[in-house]
């Protein structure tokens, strides 16, 4: 049976949807979303032999949520997927992310691949630190040549961008969701690019429905956990890009070297701005053992697609 319950590790307590018993695989998601978001995949996973586990991240719903700004960086928030594992009582662990949670499990790998012995990532390929200096940096001259406007990720780093989505909760969420679903029409899913004047909620209509595979009853759960939490510590995650950069020369040319892999949905925005690490996801893998791309999924892809999603991580899982 799944539950959800509390869990203390070295410095906070996590909120964790668990299922099963076995070897141990972690769910991380991403914004804005919560542990919930992998019911689904959780559990799969907990019937097919598997301890499941997905936890609210740092900063999201039941979990413990930092001011300090400096508490989300990338060593944070590896650094609480180890103290987890721990916490759950094993030594090994298979790391799943999604949206956020990918460079996050991607990072598990990188730095702690004697603890988490594999990766599978959805939405987000990994992306290697390059030596040219901090990323918004590079983002800002990429919109720029293309003549593409604000990458939200740029204008997420400014103090006061979460009080958009704090004021209308239930607004921003269910444009958000809308905005990035594969069954959202093309020329109306948003490209991630915010042109001058514009914020990435005002480039939505307001009247954006809820995605066809997102209940009333799932939609309350993010509405009701944000309601509470806010949108201040999530939006740290971003306000943190720079820094993590700044935070980690040593892993500068480092490869993946555990077994890895990546899916996509083929209507996923993401794409947008990420095709040129998924084309290249190969040359910093040492054991790329599954890349596939959905057809008609956009990012939501565990819930938009669960089924399909559950089939590959299995199949992925059974083959380590």
């Amino acid at each position: 049976m799944t539950i959800s319950r509390p869990i203390r590790t070295d410095g906070l307590t996590q909120q964790i949807l668990e299922h099963g018993s076995g070897p141990l695989v972690l769910f991380i998601h991403g914004f804005p979303e919560l542990g919930v978001s992998w019911r689904a995949q959780v559990e799969a996973l907990g019937e097919a032999g598997f301890h499941a586990v997905a936890p609210d991240m740092r900063g999201y719903g039941g979990t413990d949520k930092p001011e300090a700004r400096d508490a989300y960086s990338i060593l944070d928030l590896v650094g609480d997927m180890v103290d987890l594992v721990r916490a759950l009582g094993h030594d090994r662990c298979v790391v799943v992310g999604h949206d956020w949670g990918a460079p996050v499990a991607w990072h598990c790998a990188l730095m702690r691949p004697d603890l988490f012995r594999a990766v599978f990532a959805l939405s987000v390929p990994f992306q290697p630190r390059r030596p040219k200096g901090p990323p918004t940096a590079a983002m800002a001259v990429l919109a720029k040549r293309g003549g593409l406007g604000e990458l939200y990720i740029n204008q997420f780093q400014a103090d006061d961008a979460h009080a958009i989505f704090d004021a209308d909760v239930e607004a921003g969420l269910r444009k958000g969701f809308w905005a990035y679903d594969g069954a959202t029409p093309p020329e109306r899913q948003s490209t991630g690019f915010i042109p001058e004047g514009e914020t990435f909620l005002s480039t939505l209509p307001d009247d954006a429905p809820l995605p066809p595979w997102m209940s009333e009853d799932h939609f309350r759960e993010y509405v009701d956990a944000f309601t509470a939490g806010g949108f201040r510590a999530p939006f740290d995650w971003y306000r943190n890009v720079d820094r993590n950069w700044t935070l980690t020369p040593w892993l500068q040319d480092a490869r993946i070297r555990v077994p890895a892999a990546f899916i996509v949905g083929d209507r996923d925005p993401v794409r947008h701005y990420s095709g040129p690490q998924e084309a290249g996801l190969k040359d910093w893998m040492d054991d790329l053992r599954l890349q596939a791309v959905i057809a008609g999924a956009g990012h939501w892809i565990q819930q938009e697609r669960p089924d399909e999603v559950n089939r590959l991580l299995l199949e992925f899982l059974r083959g380590l």
